[in-house]
């Protein structure tokens, strides 16, 4: 490999403009001029695109702007010590070190964590007094060159990590945060945020711990290290990579620049945020994040299961969404919207109704659009399912073998079928050991050809007919199920639902309701009354536990629980099920038996009655979707007043062993997420 910087690439003391876009372009220029890049212009505009998405200034009078671009050939850094110093954007004042940071799109590991390594001296004093006092552009060489090299004498450490005061205690002992970092680059930004996080967690002496998630790949936390975390900072400008491993954890997030600017804040916030029961936490369940590993020691059994699991989180806010939508286009348009939007829209436009209102004309707007996001859930299902086994290789082969799926009539059955089949092939193609100049071809190219070709290949030839049959059947066994039968099934989709409250068993009968929601809607009714019978079993653990512990015995709940109770109520009259996390994490072993008797009683009560939803979200605030909204009503509330009362006889006469008596806090609780979440 090449030196990242040379004489030339350096400008010290000279004036290069009046503002950072002139700055840009002649350190661009300077990278062409050497040969490095083909296109100063192009490399000076895609630098820019970066900096107007967010500005690249840092505190200390740095400026790192930087890109990925086609125009570069190989990594390279462009200096400018500036006289006077420019504005780049950086809260105390302008910068006057500028470090163009510029990468080939298809930048090779070695290069990239050689830039990750300079971006971390940045946050190094000596490293800064060394360029602002280099008296020649060849002292600056070897200034950066040192640093990239890992030869430069690190900031002193030190001798121990200071003492935590009570702000930083919680039980009495040391916070411990774990934190991810990743900015759009995941060069620079990424590694200056988690040596700020990590410096701050010394000075406030508790334990933090940082995953960067760089350009060159990550280092996944140890998942024993992410389960005894009281909290997770996500300082992050991009999707934080396999987010279920901090399922149920209390969660600040914050922009990477946040995380450099301000980590004293970051946390201080997390600290609070572990403190309060109702703060917000990473959406999943602890069974998914149990599973939630990387690399060679996941099994592949333990990686499918995850798979599943990301795949229907990633489904439902297209069901939940369309649902709600389709539900107001019936509030406004009537059931016959149902058969009439495509003509509305077809024949009248908002400024020229003709025979039309506009309420019903409002309705078929809501209608279509809802209709259309239930047109996304087999694709995404199967998208995200590829996703969670391949990452994002496997999103394309996914979403076209979830196409193909219901192309076929296989459902979502297919789609998890499809899925699976493309995030196998994905995540073989991807460990393939291929040539460097192959590499930026695969996960753009080569991946999505051969999955979409595999996966959707063998749906289409092999395996959708089968399935279609048997979707087919499972449909006809359903219609044909009355009187005990349907009871039975309530019973059945009760239990799952508070079974572990978000983890794989609560999926799967969320995942069947939502999956057949567009076939209720379509005019199987029986559907619609699995997707009420799923939502009501589902708002029944926090009420009940609100019941239980904010008016049947309070004595029995600690002041937090009872504070958490009162919060309970919303929750769970809105079908979020994060109300009951407390009481089932600290007693799981009397607070999850006696929520599946209420989710039993409810789902049993609630098909007995034939009430009929056509939202799968929103609890009573979605009543103008709920068909015999009344004895829905009255199912929950018995739901909730059998588990309520069953928790209570059992805490009151039923003792706990010692392993639960130490409070489920550990690899044994059940610390779940809501469905909805």
């Amino acid at each position: 490999m090449s030196e990242i910087i040379t004489p030339a690439l350096v400008s010290l003391d000279e004036s290069l403009g009046t503002d950072k876009r002139a700055v840009i372009d002649a350190l661009a220029a300077r990278v062409a001029a050497t040969g490095r890049a083909t296109d100063a212009a192009a490399l000076a505009a895609d630098a820019w695109k970066r900096e107007q998405t967010d500005e690249t200034g840092l505190p200390g009078g740095i400026a790192i702007p930087h890109a990925k671009s086609a125009a570069v050939r190989e990594a390279t850094l462009a200096f400018a010590r500036l006289k006077p110093g420019i504005d780049f954007g950086a809260d105390d004042g302008p910068a006057d070190l500028v470090f163009l940071i510029a990468a080939p799109d298809t930048a090779a590991e070695e290069h990239l964590a050689v830039l990750s390594q300079l971006a971390r001296s940045f946050m190094r004093e000596d490293f800064t007094a060394g360029l602002r006092s280099a008296a020649t552009a060849e002292d600056v060489v070897a200034l950066v060159t040192a640093a990239v090299s890992g030869t430069a004498a690190p900031a002193a450490a030190p001798a121990a990590a200071a003492a935590a005061d009570s702000a930083h205690l919680i039980d009495g002992r040391p916070a411990r945060i774990v934190a991810v970092t990743a900015c759009a680059t995941g060069i620079a930004h990424t590694f200056m945020a988690a040596d700020a996080l990590t410096a701050q967690g010394g000075k406030d002496g508790i334990d933090l711990i940082v995953e960067p998630q760089g350009s060159s790949g990550y280092k996944a936390l140890d998942p024993k290290i992410i389960e005894a975390a009281d909290a997770v900072i996500f300082a992050v400008d991009v999707d934080v990579r396999e987010p279920q491993r901090f399922a149920g954890k209390p969660v600040v997030r914050a922009s990477v620049k946040r995380g450099i600017e301000a980590p004293a804040q970051l946390v201080a916030e997390a600290i609070a945020a572990a403190k309060n029961p109702n703060a917000a936490r990473v959406s999943g369940s602890a069974a998914a994040a149990s599973t939630a590993t990387s690399g060679a020691g996941e099994s592949y059994g333990a990686s499918i299961k995850r798979a599943l699991l990301t795949g229907v989180s990633y489904m439902i806010p297209f069901v939940a969404g369309g649902g709600l939508l389709i539900a107001l286009g019936f509030l406004l348009g009537g059931y016959t919207i149902a058969f009439d939007a495509d003509k509305i829209l077809g024949a009248s436009t908002l400024w020229n109704l003709g025979d039309t209102s506009l309420i019903v004309y409002l309705g078929a707007v809501l209608f279509k659009i809802g209709a259309l996001s239930f047109g996304f859930l087999v694709p995404a299902l199967a998208g995200y399912i590829a996703y969670g086994m391949a990452d994002r290789p496997g999103i394309a082969p996914g979403f076209v073998a979830g196409a193909v799926a219901g192309f076929m009539g296989a459902g979502f059955l297919g789609g998890i079928v499809g899925g699976l089949l493309a995030g196998v092939a994905a995540r073989w193609l991807n460990g393939l050991d291929v040539p460097r100049w192959l590499r930026g071809l695969m996960p753009v190219v080569i991946i999505p050809l051969l999955g979409s070709i595999f996966a959707s290949g063998l749906m289409l030839l092999v395996l959708g007919g089968p399935i279609a049959w048997l979707t087919k059947a499972l449909n006809d066994w359903l219609s044909g199920l009355s009187g005990a039968g349907v009871i039975i099934l309530g019973i059945i989709l009760g239990l799952m639902m508070c079974f572990d409250l978000g983890g794989p068993v609560n999926k799967v009968a969320y995942a069947f309701a939502t999956g057949n929601l567009a076939a209720g809607i379509a005019g199987d009714e029986r559907y619609l009354q699995i997707m009420a019978a799923v939502m009501a079993a589902g708002m029944v653990p926090p009420l009940a536990m609100a019941l239980a512990s904010t008016v049947i015995d309070r004595k029995l709940f600690t002041e937090p629980e009872r504070e958490n109770g009162k919060a309970a109520w919303l929750l769970g009259a809105a079908f979020i099920s994060e109300g009951a996390i407390p009481f089932a994490a600290a007693d799981i072993f009397r607070v999850i038996p006696s929520m599946m008797l209420g989710g039993a009683v409810t789902g049993a009560l609630s098909m007995a009655f034939a009430v009929t939803s056509k939202a799968p979200h929103g609890g009573v605030f979605v009543f103008f979707a709920i068909d015999n909204f009344w004895l829905w009503l009255v199912a929950i509330a018995a739901g909730t007043v059998v588990a309520a009362f069953s928790v209570v006889a059992l805490k009151r006469f039923a003792r706990r062993g010692s392993a639960a008596n130490e409070g489920m806090s550990g690899a044994n609780a059940v610390s779940p997420e809501a469905v909805s979440a």
